[in-house]
This record gives structure tokens, C-alpha cells and sequence, in this order.
């Protein structure tokens, strides 16, 4: 039997991209250089039918296998990126594995950089039987030119999440940064290990922690960068990204922690002198905090107005994305992320799903209620 035609997994995401290139102020050939490169890096899948059931995919909630994001920083237009599962439907994560990794040597000998930070880890992150949700992600910063900046994220509990920590250690030391699993502050567990590859000013070791229950307080002890962000800034953007950035009767905010999906941090490493992070992101999963789409914009516009970033963008981004309005779901801004990085301003990186396969419903809660004795302590 002949099937009938149907929106494609790339067509669906290659027209965002085309849309989205648009909103940031891409250019026209750009924009199409850039939905062309989505649909090589997806390969097979992005002829997927949207009409069958998504493939298994930890990518994002509804299994799609691309994510875009918006960095932003003050008096500038924001940086477009596009995260991407290059193995997904592959069958097996081993073969998920080496499919990301043939895709990223593919796109290093495209774009002239060299892959051999990753090729010295491929053993740690790349066994024979992999466990974990994932095997390898590619991020893409779309840059005016057609040639997008890379970078690729590994799955640390690859041989098991109880070996997670002595897997990140040892890839930190084989990088050359022997001091920086020291510098980490503690975590539920290892979440991401990433790397930037090819053409970056100041080529980056990332290191992703989760954080079960995390506080405004304790989130605000979480940074390890010499000189880095106050405490005070870090409990503001928590407490205004989860929805608690509320006064009762002149007190300060109530301190109420995560209890749905955990908080992250990620710490950069560019230098191995002195151990230390340069660089530190507290991530807030505002889609399981807010009741609905408009109250996670709301709260990335008062993230970007405090820092002097323009919301404009982010504002054009979701219409590129999606036609629905914004009170019928919630998911569509996955995170929010307060990003710092030392002799630099401050950015905000906004993450907005694809939906391609589902819209999740929205919440009929948005946070927990404050406890009593929360209130004025």
C-alpha cells in the first residue's frame, strides 16, 4: 500500500530553521545553507514521516530529535543554535554512537577543523555496549557565512552511571585539565560532557550536573569561577526563571526548591593552570514551573530586560517555530540558562523545542505553593 504524503521529521525542522535564521537576521543564503546542513546531519531520519510514532529520543520531551536555542547578549542580536541527535533511529545506541561520530568527522572535513580532542576520548564515551539516555549530540551555532560553529555532547555514564564520575575525571586529565574534576561543586550525578571543536576564540570543556531539589541558595553557591557571578544575581534569575519571584508582606523571596524536574549547572574549563572553571550556566527547566508558554516568556523577557537584552527576538523566534498560541502548551520554552563567562557580559540562552511529534497540554499548577514557615525565613 502506497502512503499518503506527509509532513517529514526535516521538513517540519528545516522550515523552522529557514524561519528562524530569519528572526535573528541571517541572511537569506545563509538561512539555506544552514536547513540544508539540519537535513545532511539528520541523514535517514529526516525522511521520517511525522505520522509515524517517534523514534526514542532523550533530545527532548517529545522525542524529537532537535532542539534550537537563542543566545543572548546585551546590544547585539542573539546567536541561533540548533542542537541535533545525528544517530537517532539507528537501532542501538552503540550504532547511535558511531553514527554521531562518522557525521561530526563528516562535518570537520567539510569545515576544516579537527576532531582530535573527541578522537582521544572516543574509548570513554564510546564502549562496546553503551548504557545511558544518550550517545552523542552535535550543537550547531549558526554564524553569518554558512559555516556553523560545532561542538558535541557525550553521554558520562556511557559505561555505567556508577563509573559517571571516574569517566568525566578521567576525560577532563586526558584534555590536559588535571585540577578541574577537583573545582566541581557536588551533584546528583554527571549529566553531559562537551566540547567545542573547530573555529572557537576560546575552545571550551564543559561538565553538566544535575541538582535534585535545588534552592534559590543552593543554586547561588554553585558557581566556581574566580571573580564570578554574585550570589545574589544567580537567586534572582532562579527565582524569576521558577516562578517564585514573588514578595510576601515586605520579606524576602521564599525559598522554595525544584521538586519536579532538577535544576543544572555546567562548568567551562578553557585554561588548566589554575584548575578553576572560566565559565558557569545555571539551567532552569521553566517548562515544569510554569503553567503554560506565556508565563515562560514572561519570565525570560524579565530575565533579558534586567540584563539590557532585547526580548524582540525571542519574541519573532516562537512565532517561526509555531503558529499555536502560546496559553494552549507548555514546552515550547524548555529552559532558561544564565550563563557567565569571566571578562565577559552576561548572557541568556533561551531553548525552544521543535514539537514536532506532541504539544504537551498545559499545567493546571504552576509552582508549589510556598511553605508558611518559608515565608520569612
Amino acid at each position: 500500500m502506497l502512503r499518503r504524503n506527509t509532513e517529514t521529521l526535516g521538513g517540519h525542522a528545516a522550515r523552522q530553521v529557514l524561519r528562524l535564521c530569519e528572526a535573528v537576521g541571517l541572511s537569506g543564503a545563509d538561512s539555506t545553507e544552514y536547513a540544508r546542513t539540519l537535513l545532511t546531519v539528520l541523514g535517514p531520519a529526516a525522511e521520517r514521516p511525522l505520522d509515524l510514532p517517534p523514534e526514542q529520543s532523550f533530545l527532548s520531551d517529545d522525542h524529537t530529535p532537535v532542539e534550537f536555542s537563542l543566545a543572548f547578549v546585551p546590544d547585539a542580536d542573539p546567536t541561533l543554535r540548533v542542537l541535533l541527535e545525528p544517530g537517532y533511529g539507528a537501532g542501538s545506541l552503540a550504532e547511535n554512537g558511531r553514527v554521531g561520530l562518522r557525521v561530526v568527522r563528516e562535518m570537520a572535513r567539510r569545515w576544516g577543523f579537527d576532531t582530535r580532542r573527541l578522537d582521544e576520548l572516543e574509548d570513554l564515551f564510546f564502549p562496546p555496549e553503551p548504557e545511558g539516555p544518550l550517545a552523542l549530540w552535535c550543537a550547531l551555532e549558526l554564524v553569518p557565512g554558512g559555516v556553523p560553529r560545532a561542538k558535541v555532547y557525550l553521554n558520562p555514564a556511557a559505561s555505567g552511571q556508577e563509573r559517571s564520575a571516574d569517566t568525566v575525571r578521567e576525560a577532563l586529565r586526558r584534555l590536559g585539565h588535571r585540577r578541574a574534576f577537583a573545582a566541581l561543586p557536588e551533584g546528583d550525578r554527571h549529566l553531559f560532557f562537551a566540547l567545542d571543536l573547530g573555529d572557537w576564540e576560546e575552545p571550551r570543556v564543559k561538565v553538566y550536573l544535575v541538582h535534585q531539589d535545588l534552592s534559590a541558595a543552593d543554586a547561588a553557591g554553585l558557581s566556581r569561577v574566580d571573580g564570578g557571578p554574585r550570589r545574589k544575581e544567580i537567586k534572582r534569575f532562579f527565582r524569576t526563571a521558577a516562578g517564585h519571584d514573588i514578595d510576601v508582606d515586605g520579606f524576602d523571596h521564599p525559598d522554595v526548591p525544584l521538586d519536579r524536574r532538577p535544576g543544572l549547572s555546567c562548568h567551562a574549563f578553557t585554561e588548566s593552570r589554575t584548575g578553576l572553571p572560566s565559565g558557569f550556566t545555571l539551567h532552569i527547566p521553566v517548562r515544569d514551573y510554569a503553567r503554560h508558554d506565556g508565563e515562560a516568556l514572561d519570565r525570560a523577557v524579565a530575565v533579558l530586560r534586567r540584563h539590557g537584552m532585547d526580548p524582540a527576538p525571542l519574541v519573532r523566534a516562537l512565532s517561526a517555530v509555531t503558529s499555536r498560541r502560546l496559553q494552549d502548551g507548555v514546552g515550547l520554552i524548555a529552559y532558561l540558562g544564565l550563563v557567565h563567562q569571566q571578562g565577559r557580559a552576561p548572557r541568556m540562552n533561551a531553548y525552544i523545542s521543535s514539537e514536532a511529534y506532541e504539544v504537551r497540554p498545559p499545567a493546571t499548577v504552576a509552582v508549589p505553593a510556598p511553605r508558611p514557615e518559608a515565608v520569612h525565613s
